[in-house]
């Protein structure tokens, strides 16, 4: 199985380029590829309806988020590196709890991306002279730092996303998923709210929900901050993430 998975990986997809190259058919294969022993079988699986899949997963999601800070000159071999990371980390993937595998494997891309980049940014850094970092910014020679607040960013987005999915899961009565639903939305505007306190939040949740009282948004705010510290801490060891509640 690992010499025929190893061409399949390396080899370049020859499909027509299509923006629906993620499909259900694709999710399908990859539930039935967890579930099947042979592994003539899965190998068949992976190189005819996966294979595709992850090629433009890891494709689109270096060139939408620019992540050029490599080892390597031909960013395939990148992404054969990635999809080898994949393929360890396939078998993880549970769709019984709720996750797409288009959102599970591209968190993973994402986050494997974000390690490597910071990695290979840093180490470009330590390479460069102090007399090239003294130069002013009319010299050519430029080096773009990756944010980390983007990474906290990325993560917020999907952890808010995983939060609503399961949101009658945290909290069975209706008022307390409608207090929560009001939290997650500040996380979702996050970035037109100016002020960003623990007081502005409870005036804020309160405009939402007036009747919500302030020991009750606290305890629906620690469950949630719960979920999202276990998550976080699994994001921060793994350099990916595998959401739980």
């Amino acid at each position: 199985m690992t010499l025929t998975l190893e061409k399949s990986i390396t080899k370049m997809p020859k499909k027509k380029v299509s923006k629906n190259y993620f499909t259900q058919e694709t999710e399908d294969a990859i539930v039935l590829y967890n579930n099947t022993l042979d592994f003539g079988l899965r190998s068949q699986i992976y190189e005819e309806k996966i294979h595709y899949a992850f090629f433009k997963l890891t494709q689109n999601i270096i060139h939408t988020f620019k992540f050029y800070h490599t080892e390597v000159n031909d960013l395939e071999h990148l992404q054969h590196e990635i999809i080898v990371f994949l393929l360890s980390k396939i078998h993880l993937f549970d769709p019984s709890k709720g996750a797409k595998a288009y959102s599970y494997f591209g968190t993973i891309v994402k986050r494997w991306c974000i390690l490597y980049n910071d990695k290979n940014y840093k180490s470009k850094i330590s390479k460069v002279s102090t007399d090239e970092l003294l130069k002013d910014d009319t010299h050519s020679y430029t080096i773009e730092p990756t944010n980390s607040n983007d990474k906290l960013s990325i993560f917020m987005d999907e952890y808010v996303e995983f939060v609503s999915i399961n949101i009658y899961k945290l909290f069975s009565k209706e008022y307390d998923a409608k207090i929560a639903d009001a939290i997650l939305e500040l996380f979702r505007k996050r970035e037109s709210i100016d002020v960003f306190n623990k007081k502005a939040l409870y005036i804020y949740i309160h405009e939402m929900i007036p009747d919500a009282k302030t020991p009750k948004i606290t305890k629906i705010a620690g469950i949630l901050y719960g979920v999202f510290k276990k998550n976080y801490l699994f994001y921060l060891e793994q350099g990916y993430t595998s959401f739980q509640l």
